[in-house]
């Protein structure tokens, strides 16, 4: 539906609407092009390059949500998905759930993710402790963790960045 509103730009990566479109579709597209920019095949070299993407996706959704990049050693992704839905202040995240995934995709590495609904990216200590914990029974599998961003509306923070992995 939305793709007879866009047409290609002149510049590569640019492209025009060619009818009103509403916010909300808007936004339906602007996630479409973030999951294209997560699908298999991508590869992440640095956090900065999955940010944007992310927070399109996570952003504004009302209630924590727990998801994963599967990466191959590449670092190429494997896959985007979400694992855990929880309330607007926490979920709960399993870590023998997290390593069953990962060990399904063959995921050399992941990165975590998960949002904020408060809009603050900032981690908390229960954030730093089920990292440790994933992070732990991952490598038991020779599964690295390469990140873990956590997503609000006013940004994102990475674990790698802030030296917590």
């Amino acid at each position: 539906m939305y793709h007879r509103k866009l047409s290609a730009g002149e510049n590569a990566g640019t492209y025009r609407i060619t009818d009103t479109v509403t916010e909300a579709e808007l936004l339906s597209i602007a996630k479409a092009f973030a999951r294209r920019r997560l699908a298999r095949g991508r590869k992440i070299t640095q956090p900065a390059l999955a940010f944007e993407y992310l927070q399109i996706l996570l952003q504004d959704v009302e209630h924590e949500v727990f998801s994963a990049v599967f990466l191959d050693s590449q670092h190429r992704v494997i896959c985007f998905e979400e694992l855990f839905r929880g309330t607007i202040d926490s979920a709960s995240v399993y870590p023998r759930e997290v390593v069953k995934q990962a060990l399904a995709c063959n995921a050399a590495a992941m990165i975590l993710v998960h949002n904020h609904p408060s809009g603050d990216p900032e981690p908390s200590d229960a954030d730093r402790r089920i990292t440790q914990r994933l992070k732990e029974a991952l490598g038991m599998m020779e599964i690295r963790v390469i990140d873990h961003i956590v997503v609000g509306s006013d940004g994102c923070a990475s674990f790698a960045e802030l030296g917590f992995l």
